[in-house]
C-alpha cells in the first residue's frame, strides 16, 4: 500500500466553526454569570427588601393605633347617647311646668309655691349643666336659617319682613353631644320674606343644608 493511499487516515479532525464560536461565548459569559450571583449584591438586595417591609409595617402600625384610639374616643364620648336622650325628656317636662305658670301667677303667689318654682328652675339649670359637662350642648337656633342637619320644621310662619328659611320660633330645643345630633330642634320656619343672603367672601362657605326652604 502506498503512501499517497494511507494519507487520508493520517490527518487529524479539524474542531467545527460553530462549535469553536460557542466556546468562546460560553468564556464570555462565565464572567458576568459570576457578577450577577455576586453575595454581596445578594445581601443588599435583601437588606432593601426586609428595610421595605418593616417601614410598610410601621406605618400599618401606626394607622391601626390611630384609628383605635379614635374608636376608643368616640365610644367613650358618645356612649351615653341613649342615656342622655331620657334625661332630656325629663328637661322637657321641667320646662313645661314652669312654662304653666305665668308672671302674674309668679308675682302673686304665696312664699310656698314661689320656692317650689325655684326649685324646679334650680334644678333644671343643674341638669343642663350637668348636660355641658358632658359634652352635650342646647341647639336654640331662634334667628337662624334653616338647616335640615339640625332643625326639624313643624310649620311655616308667613312673614315677609324676615328672609324666608329663617326660624322664627323654637317650639323644642335641640341638644349636640360632640359633633352629632342628639335631638334636633323643632322649629318654625318663616315664608314669603326675600331669599337668604349668600355669604360675601367667595371662601365663605354656607353651612351645610342650609338655604332649604321647608
Amino acid at each position: 500500500m502506498t503512501d499517497e493511499t494511507r494519507k487520508p487516515n493520517d490527518e487529524t479532525p479539524q474542531p467545527d466553526a460553530a462549535e469553536t464560536a460557542d466556546a468562546a461565548a460560553e468564556a464570555d459569559t462565565a464572567p458576568a454569570q459570576a457578577a450577577a450571583t455576586d453575595p454581596a449584591a445578594d445581601l443588599e438586595a435583601e437588606n432593601a427588601k426586609l428595610k421595605d417591609q418593616l417601614l410598610r409595617t410601621l406605618a400599618e402600625m401606626e394607622n391601626l393605633r390611630r384609628r383605635t384610639d379614635k374608636q376608643i374616643k368616640d365610644t367613650s364620648q358618645y356612649a351615653i347617647s341613649n342615656f342622655a336622650r331620657d334625661i332630656l325628656t325629663v328637661g322637657d317636662n321641667l320646662r313645661r311646668a314652669l312654662d304653666t305658670v305665668t308672671e302674674e301667677a309668679r308675682s302673686g303667689a304665696d312664699p310656698i309655691f314661689t320656692g317650689l318654682l325655684d326649685g324646679v328652675e334650680m334644678t333644671e339649670r343643674d341638669m343642663l349643666k350637668a348636660l355641658e359637662k358632658n359634652g352635650i350642648a342646647r341647639v336654640d337656633p331662634a334667628g337662624d336659617r334653616f338647616d335640615p342637619n339640625l332643625h326639624q320644621a313643624m310649620f311655616e310662619v308667613p312673614d315677609p319682613s324676615v328672609a324666608a328659611g329663617t326660624v322664627v320660633q323654637v317650639v323644642q330645643a335641640g341638644y349636640k353631644i360632640g359633633d352629632r345630633v342628639l335631638r334636633p330642634a323643632l322649629v318654625g320656619v318663616a315664608k314669603g320674606g326675600p331669599k337668604p343672603a349668600k355669604p360675601e367672601a367667595a371662601g365663605d362657605e354656607a353651612p351645610e343644608g342650609v338655604d332649604k326652604t321647608v
